[in-house]
């Protein structure tokens, strides 16, 4: 009986001492469990998984629906590591099954003041591939490439991607060894209410 009132309690302030947030739906437990990951097993990703993050990528919203993203996948082990090296960000690279190269195509951006939008339709499919890997156990990281011109020359001389189009990103993918773990990044601070 001691014994059962014992771990009664424990049980209970578990509970209370670490609550666990229960989301609504499968879409809001995704979003929350997403992380960076950095760190890989060696097991492969099938080509139907990074067909999945390519589709989930081109369902992102766009101005105007202009699409103008494009995207270079690399799973060959040689050019995984050349982009590691390349990348002072992109060492987890050399241990990916795969990374995709999301890109902006000038001919497909909207003309003037809007033009650079390509950058935030991009930037959309590029959450939408990280938060695909994540529902689907996948491990995803981005790694920034634009603006830095230092590595747009090297991600595009790697690849061949020519001049109309400009490398965003390197999304590096691979099974997770399980090393990271989400962080709670709601800060009520960052709120502000009908008015700054």
């Amino acid at each position: 009986m001691k014994m059962c009132i014992a771990l009664s309690i424990l049980v209970l302030a578990s509970i209370l001492i670490i609550p666990k947030i229960v989301w609504a739906n499968e879409t809001l437990d995704v979003i929350h469990s997403r992380k960076s990951v950095r760190s890989y097993t060696d097991q492969p990703v099938s080509k139907e998984d990074i067909e999945a993050l390519l589709k989930a990528g081109m369902a992102a919203p766009s101005a105007r629906d202009t699409r103008p993203w494009a995207f270079v996948v690399v799973t060959q082990k040689e050019k995984l590591s050349k982009l590691a090296d390349s990348l002072p960000n992109g060492k987890m690279l050399k241990s990916a099954q795969a990374a995709i190269v999301v890109c902006g195509r000038f001919d497909k951006t909207l003309a003037n003041i809007a033009e650079g939008y390509w950058v935030q339709d991009c930037s959309a499919a590029s959450e939408n591939i990280l938060l695909a890997a994540e529902s689907i156990k996948l491990g995803a990281v981005w790694c920034g490439v634009y603006p830095n011109g230092e590595r747009v020359n090297a991600v595009r001389n790697i690849l061949d991607i020519p001049d109309q189009v400009m490398p965003l990103n390197v999304i590096s993918i691979g099974y997770p060894t399980g090393a990271e773990r989400p962080k709670d990044k709601f800060d009520a601070a960052n709120i502000h209410w009908e008015r700054w």
